[in-house]
């Protein structure tokens, strides 16, 4: 069966055999639900090496993704839904009925052209009477930032949005003021709904700067992780340990870290 090449086919093939009778008992045992964290799991998988810019890893991470996405349609082809000839044929004719612009006649100069056509096209395929029924389209179990970035996206395609970006840094501070407003409250619910409010705006202001929060606030939390790094190892060296040491002390630290990051950059 080890072959040095192999074809979409055999991918196939080989998940036929695991899912029958002589092949894997775990992979028998699998079903939509129980393979939903592996389906997360190897997106953000490939996300990881594309940010390593790390050709191998990209490469064996996309082949684990459409492992996931090969498994899930041999369950549905068992179960007499749908096969993988289904599923390639749904997304060919999407893109050949979304790209109207190289496969039909309409006319898109720009990528926002193309953009605005794509949502029109979508809206009208969905059968969506309103833009609300357009925002509640959006999956409820993506991220919380990415979530509320295409929802707000799409309140934008009806010009729902603001003027310009000044008004989106005042509305950012109008919120955390309101949340300073309501800590020491003790009053939950009310703290909750101003913390949501705040990233809100944070991630209007996102969108504006064309940068998305998700994978920004990914990046700052790698960016904490390896500054964390840098002070218990010198902490090590001096002999001493992170929970021994003063906040001011371990303040300098991290001010070194920066500075070692930055000679490093």
């Amino acid at each position: 069966m080890l072959k040095d090449r192999y074809s979409f086919e055999d991918l196939l093939e080989i998940m036929r055999i695991l899912r029958s009778g002589e092949g894997c008992p775990w992979d028998r045992e699998q079903t939509h639900e129980s393979l939903k964290k592996y389906l997360i799991e190897e997106t953000y998988e490939v996300l990881e090496a594309i940010d390593l810019k790390d050709r191998d890893k990209l490469v064996e991470e996309l082949g684990d993704l459409l492992l996931q996405i090969v498994f899930h349609a041999r369950i549905a082809e068992e179960a007499g839904m749908f096969s993988m000839d289904d599923v390639i044929t749904g997304i060919c004719r999407k893109m050949v009925l979304r790209h109207t612009h190289v496969f039909g006649d309409a006319k898109a100069e720009t990528a926002e052209d193309v953009v605005n056509n794509w949502e029109a096209i979508k809206k009208k395929e969905k059968g969506a009477k309103s833009q609300t029924e357009v925002l509640k389209s959006v999956p409820a179990n993506l991220p919380a930032l990415m979530r509320s970035y295409k929802v707000q996206q799409k309140a934008a395609q009806v010009g729902f949005d603001w003027d310009n970006i000044e008004d989106v840094f005042s509305k950012v501070i109008e919120e955390i003021n309101e949340l300073r407003d309501v800590y020491k409250s003790k009053n939950v619910a009310r703290i909750t709904e101003e913390v949501g409010d705040v990233f809100f705006a944070l991630v209007n202001l996102s969108r504006f700067l064309g940068t998305q929060p998700e994978l920004a606030l990914n990046a700052t939390t790698n960016k904490f992780i390896a500054r964390f790094e840098f002070m218990e190892k010198e902490s090590r060296e001096a002999g001493r340990k992170l929970e021994e040491m003063t906040l001011a002390e371990m303040d300098e630290l991290w001010n070194k870290a920066k500075m070692h990051e930055a000679k490093s950059e």
